[in-house]
């Protein structure tokens, strides 16, 4: 996927509340926007903008349900954006010590 997928990809997990929905919607399968809302501090028409965000990032799938949409997290998506975040994860890791590394060598050349 290019960058700008992935922007989008990180953006909408960046929010509370989407990240809330993701949370919901896995543990309950499936939602509507109105279901949903029921469960945040947040209106239907609320829940939809942010369900839209998800999909449009991948995250999420929506089925036409009489008159409202059935979302369901799309896992493979969902999967690949927390491999990426266990990349960067290790990245900070490996640089972090490489930072303590440096200011250890600091330390003990002082007391040399």
């Amino acid at each position: 996927m290019t960058a700008a997928v992935d922007d989008e990809l990180w953006s909408a997990i960046g929010d509370p509340i989407r990240r809330r929905l993701l949370d919901l919607l896995l543990a309950e399968g499936v939602g509507t926007p109105t279901g949903l809302s029921d469960r945040l501090p947040i209106s239907r028409q609320a829940v939809t903008k942010h369900l839209g965000v998800l999909d449009r990032a991948g995250l999420v799938h929506a089925t036409p349900m009489g008159r409202e949409r059935r979302y369901e997290v799309d896992e493979a998506q969902l999967g690949r954006a927390v491999r990426q975040l266990n990349e960067v994860g290790k990245t900070w890791d490996a640089r972090l010590n490489r930072i303590k590394r440096i200011a250890e060598e600091i330390e003990r050349r002082k007391h040399d």
